[in-house]
């Protein structure tokens, strides 16, 4: 027969091997939550109606608060198709004024992995009449290269997006003149550059008469 001790350590065995298999298959995720200074209707609106993400969170988007609609942020209005944003993102689920689901993916510097996608979960929780929690839930990662710079990218992107939001019902909605204004001329510097480029590599190199 086994003794206590002998049996206490079986059991201590079998928990510790349960508890790294749990690990072993926990999905690493990004989670914040911001208090907003909004009723639920406000928040929900925040994020299901252009007028609503163009406050805080991007100077364009196209959105169908609908499964499958369209959930797309537009961070650059003004770049060639599929390079504005999340230009292809699309809606999962919704439970009106509780959660919405939708699919993400890199920004145009990482291209392996804005390939693919990720998956985002807002939850809303009012906490008086006149604020609401919002929690936000990013998950679906890879590991490793791009996948790693993704989730540090967005880890800091999404507070500053969540932070965007409170301030939004704080100072009112945000003003992207300048930040439009920064874009294109960073795009017409890069143009003019590579127009510059294209002229240089054009032109006939000199070269000096040979000796006679």
């Amino acid at each position: 027969m086994p003794t206590l001790a002998q049996l206490f350590r079986g059991l201590l065995c079998v928990a510790l091997g349960a508890a790294a298999i749990l690990c072993q298959a926990g999905e690493r995720a990004i989670d914040k939550e911001v208090i907003i200074k909004a009723t639920l209707e406000q928040a929900w609106a925040s994020w299901t109606t252009r007028a609503g993400i163009t406050a805080f969170f991007a100077p364009d988007a196209l959105i169908e608060p609908q499964v499958g609609g369209a959930f797309q942020i537009y961070m650059d209005p003004g770049a060639e198709a599929g390079q504005k944003g999340a230009d292809e993102m699309r809606f999962m689920a919704l439970q009106p004024h509780k959660m919405l689901s939708f699919d993400w993916n890199a920004p145009p510097h990482l291209p392996e992995v804005r390939r693919q996608r990720s998956f985002v979960i807002l939850r809303f929780e009012p906490v008086d009449a006149n604020h609401t929690r919002v929690r936000l839930h990013h998950t679906g990662w890879g590991d490793g290269g791009e996948w790693d710079k993704a989730f540090n990218y967005f880890d800091r992107a999404w507070g500053n997006v969540l932070g965007n939001l409170q301030q939004r019902y704080e100072l009112g909605p945000k003003d992207w003149t300048e930040w439009l204004a920064q874009l294109e001329r960073w795009r017409s510097k890069t143009k003019a550059d590579k127009a510059a480029a294209a002229a240089s590599a054009a032109t006939p190199q000199s070269r000096s008469s040979p000796a006679l």
